[in-house]
Parts: C-alpha cells; sequence; structure tokens
C-alpha cells in the first residue's frame, strides 16, 4: 500500500445519546471529534456522538419510538398547520 493516503485509524468511543449508551471501537471519524472521555480503562479517548445506534434502532430492540432531535415534526406540523 502506499504510505501518506490513508485516514488514521485509532481507537475512539461513539456515544449515542438517545439511549446513553457507549461503544469503544476503532474508527477514521477521530479526527473531527472535539470532545474526549474518560473509558473503564483509565486512558482518554476521542468522543463522537450519535442519534442512533444498535442500542436505539428499532429494528435492533424491536420498540417503535419517534426521536425528533432537530425539531423537524414541530416544524413541520407549524408549517402545514390548517
Amino acid at each position: 500500500m502506499k504510505t501518506g493516503i490513508h485516514p488514521d485509524y485509532r481507537e475512539v468511543v461513539f456515544h449515542d445519546v438517545t439511549s446513553d449508551f457507549k461503544i469503544l471501537t476503532r474508527s477514521t471519524l477521530a479526527g473531527g471529534a472535539k470532545e474526549t472521555v474518560k473509558w473503564e480503562d483509565g486512558n482518554e479517548y476521542p468522543l463522537v456522538k450519535i442519534e442512533i445506534s444498535s442500542a436505539s434502532h428499532p429494528f435492533y430492540t424491536g420498540k417503535h419510538k419517534v426521536m425528533d432531535t432537530s425539531g423537524r415534526i414541530d416544524k413541520f406540523q407549524r408549517r402545514y398547520a390548517r
């Protein structure tokens, strides 16, 4: 492989903000993470916040819940209210 053309692949903590689920895995997204978190092993890792993961997705949980984190439903209802 050529050197210098691939992004860094490092350990990152993904935090599902809707279900408060955290997982430590490897990813190339660490460069954009502005926050860090101290993990169970005592080390600091970049934190990437996400809205949906296997802990909150209806396909994996079997539960349907409406998540509107950016106010899109309210905005739609106000716009097309009759």
